[in-house]
Order: C-alpha cells, then structure tokens, then sequence
C-alpha cells in the first residue's frame, strides 16, 4: 500500500528514497535552527511539532495522530482508541533521570503516533530530553541497528536490554550534527505497517 502524499508519488520504492531525502534535509535544517529550543521538551505536542517539521512537505497527515490502527510484524501499537489518553500520560510521565527518560521514551514507541514517520521524529524527540535533563544525547553511531530494533522490539515486556544499549552510547557532544544525523538514518528506524481493524484484537 503506498501512502498518499503530496508529492503524488505512486512507487513504493520511489516515495522512501524520496522521503529519506526530503526528512534528512528537514532534520539538518531543524538541527541548525532555534526551533527545537521553543518546544516544550517531553511532551506529546514537541513531538507532534518535530514530525510536523520534517514530513509537512510529504504528507498531509504530518503532526497529527493517526487515524488507523497500526502493527509492525506481530506487534500492534496502541489502538487508536486509547491514544489520546496514552499520550496525554506519556506527557505527565516524569524525565528528570536515565531510566525515567528510556521508559517514557518506550512509551512513546508503544503508541506511535503517527501513520508514518514515527522513528525519525521520536528519536529527536529523545534526545532533546537527554540534553535539557543530562546533558547528554545518544550518539547514534555507536548503537548497532539490529540490536537496537530488537531491542526495541522487546521493550514493551522488558525495558532493561535497551536501557542497557542506549546507555552505553551517550555522549556529551550536544552540539555535533553528526551525531544528531544519525538518528535519522535509514537503517534506524523500521517504518512500513499493516492495517489492523479493532474488532480484529480479539480473534485469535
């Protein structure tokens, strides 16, 4: 299934070699502007505002929660039903220590948001938190990206294993694009979903 988008593009292939260019190109600018500084760090709305920056010129659907119930392989993320509530709780969550920041931000992964898009943004996302609240942010170089998406993947049951791994990352150069860049490469994020009706929650 091809999202729509604004660009009209209707190749599978072409819309993610497309939009890789077009978001690195909106993280950089993002990263060398003043706007991550007026956002209100660790809430649902910052996020919404990041994803809106990167992806408005894509799609319509940028910064706004999704409409349609969504699953990555045999996980389903938050039914659509329950997000506003979840998000509103995630925004309450407190992130004033490490774990605290890795538990809300496992939180957020659960709910994703959006219909597309939400690796990129949630990890910006993460690390502007890191930075207000320790100064520090995960350099994303250093993080092996299969054993991050798996971990990822696990963290809903067990959040230790990614704690573990983003932990061992953090750098306290704050201020290097590189870094920050990597977060938003290809290989880190694990887009695509499938469709699921809600009434299909219950059939197995």
């Amino acid at each position: 299934m091809i999202l729509k988008n604004k660009l009209n593009i209707t190749n599978a292939v072409e819309l993610a070699r497309v939009e890789e260019k077009l978001s690195k190109a909106k993280a950089h600018k993002l990263f060398n502007s003043e706007f991550l500084n007026t956002l209100n760090v660790g809430s649902y709305q910052a996020l919404a505002d990041i994803h809106h920056y990167l992806f408005s010129e894509i799609y319509d659907f940028a910064g706004k929660v999704r409409t349609d119930n969504i699953a990555k392989g045999n996980f389903r993320f938050a039914p659509v039903m329950y997000l506003e509530v979840a998000l509103k709780n995630i925004t309450a969550m407190p992130h004033s220590s490490f774990d605290e920041i890795i538990e809300k931000y496992v939180e957020m992964n659960i709910a994703h948001p959006f219909r597309e898009g939400n690796g990129r943004s949630t990890r910006i996302w993460l690390d502007q938190i890191l930075k207000q609240s320790l100064k520090t942010v995960v350099d994303w170089s250093s993080v092996d990206k299969d054993d991050y998406l798996l971990a990822m993947e696990r963290s809903p049951i067990k959040d230790v294993e990614i704690k573990v791994l983003l932990k061992q990352a953090l750098t306290d150069q704050i201020n290097d694009s590189a870094i920050y860049m990597k977060g938003i490469d290809a290989s880190y994020y694990y887009e695509g979903y499938t469709l699921y009706k809600t009434d299909e929650m219950n059939e197995q």
